[in-house]
């Protein structure tokens, strides 16, 4: 899949692409045939960058609802001849999770449209799996022919019908097909279960990689084995050489950090950092000096995991670096560093904005360190990434430290991420957002009363409209 391009946030499209709660705002302000086009064009060309780790749909679905919008496009979409053509489940995925969630509202059109999806479509299981929260048995059952059908009877038909229903995300529908008392239903899901449930026992039998009885050298040489044929190894070995090891042990593993192969000197980085080795935070320093990249990446991996009050001294002296080891010693005081450190972690949380603007991976980490350590003059910049973003977890992560640092929040941010697309987000905007505003009481009373809605974000809003609250 490519990399979806984002409009600008100062746009609707842009808005609702980020999943932020003025998206909704503007788009219930804006004409309805403008908002409706921005919304489809969200759902039929998924915006997120991790569609596995960031929410959007029931974001789409509550503002289908809002917009009374019909399913035409969806439906175009979906039943393309695209769809032949492209069976990444990306493409699709998203359309069909807000199905689920329009079908979870009562929304009839909905769920027939994730039944002939179901029965016809290149990524059925999604469809499947939606429905199998929502559907009813009758619903259900009568899909267990046009599923069957995908797997012709034969060998290689039935090896992918074990493995569908071994790896099914929902297992309620091939539960109920596994009673029907047709042959060709029935006892063809059971056989595919136990041969599914033989495959993963005959797995667990017969595991590969290294063995109790294994040495120091023989893991090192796994890793470097792995390398050989492209994985990477050395932190499932790092794991097995803690078993293997003894303190007998250490001037070899120190030796392979040091001069190693690159599997053996990245495992050997990382056992020693996990066990706060005197010596490894100067051979942390020498691979990221003259090491290739897979090492200096294993050696700066190591480096952020320490927890001793050495590493953390240590980060303030590579702070000023402008190298990887700089970076890895902004985070490890963003994560460790006490109140003294506060200067160093907003230099670093500037620097990554200025230089990999405001997506880039390390802001995750210096963004809650400013909101841990309360760093106050950071709130500008934190309000620029919450902004500008195009991660929703990254804008989360930039509200809960706004929450900490900035005085306007309540009055601010705090009041559109009552309609943001992460339940998360939700949560920190219904503990935090002002209610003088009569938008978030009707949105706080909304909340709590939808039960699409998570139960942390409901325990959060009773916290301020219930009968022990007297916010309201």
């Amino acid at each position: 899949m490519f990399d979806p391009v984002i409009a600008p946030s100062g746009t609707l499209l842009g808005l609702l692409q980020r999943g932020r709660g003025d998206g909704t705002l503007h788009a219930l302000t804006a004409p309805r045939a403008e908002a409706l086009a921005a919304l489809n064009h969200c759902v039929l060309r998924d915006p997120r960058h991790d569609w596995q780790l960031e929410n959007r749909s029931l974001y789409y679905a509550r503002l289908h609802l809002e917009l009374n919008g019909g399913l035409d496009e969806i439906e175009q979409h979906l039943f393309s001849g695209e769809d032949v053509l492209d069976t990444d489940e990306s493409r699709t995925g998203l359309a069909l999770a807000v199905l689920g969630h329009l079908a979870s509202y009562g929304r009839r059109d909905a769920l027939d449209l994730l039944r002939r999806y179901a029965a016809t479509g290149s990524n059925w299981a999604w469809a499947l799996d939606e429905l199998a929260l929502r559907d009813d048995d009758a619903g259900l059952r009568s899909l267990a022919l046009p599923v069957l059908a995908r797997f012709p009877a034969g060998p290689e038909g039935d090896a992918e019908l074990a493995a569908a229903v071994r790896d099914a995300f929902e297992p309620r529908p091939w539960r109920l097909w596994a009673d029907d008392p047709r042959p060709e239903v029935g006892a063809r899901v059971r056989a595919a279960g136990e041969t599914g449930s033989f495959d993963r026992w005959q797995r667990q039998l017969s595991p590969s990689g290294p063995r109790p009885g294994w040495s120091v050298r023989a893991v090192l040489d796994w890793a470097q084995q792995g390398v050989e044929r492209g994985a990477q190894l050395h932190v499932p070995a790092a794991r097995c050489l803690t078993a293997v090891a003894g303190p007998e042990d250490r001037a070899e593993i120190v030796e392979a950090a040091r001069t190693g192969d690159e599997g053996a000197r990245c495992t050997a980085l990382r056992y020693l950092a996990d066990h706060h080795d005197p010596d490894v935070l100067d051979l942390i320093e020498a691979a990221t000096a003259s090491g290739p990249r897979p090492v200096v990446d294993a050696a700066v991996a190591a480096f952020e995991r320490m927890r001793s009050v050495a590493a953390v001294e240590r980060a303030r002296r590579w702070a000023h670096r402008p190298d990887a080891l700089g970076g890895a010693a902004g985070r490890v005081l963003a994560c460790r560093g006490g109140a003294q450190d506060g200067d160093l972690v907003l230099a670093a949380l500037r620097e990554a904005v200025r230089g990999d603007g405001p997506d880039a991976p390390t802001l995750w980490t210096l963004v809650d360190g400013a909101g841990r350590l309360g760093i106050v003059c950071a709130a500008p910049v934190l309000r620029h990434i919450y902004r500008e973003t195009t991660s929703s977890h990254l804008r989360g992560r930039a509200a809960r430290a706004l929450a900490a640092t900035d005085p306007s929040f309540p009055t601010g941010f705090a009041v559109e991420c009552l309609w943001d697309c992460e339940e998360s987000t939700r949560e920190v905007a219904a503990r935090h957002a002002e209610i003088g505003d009569a938008r978030v009481v009707e949105q706080l009373r909304r909340l709590a009363a939808d039960p699409a809605e998570e139960a942390e974000v409901q325990t959060a809003v009773r916290s301020r409209i219930g009968p022990d609250a007297t916010a309201v």
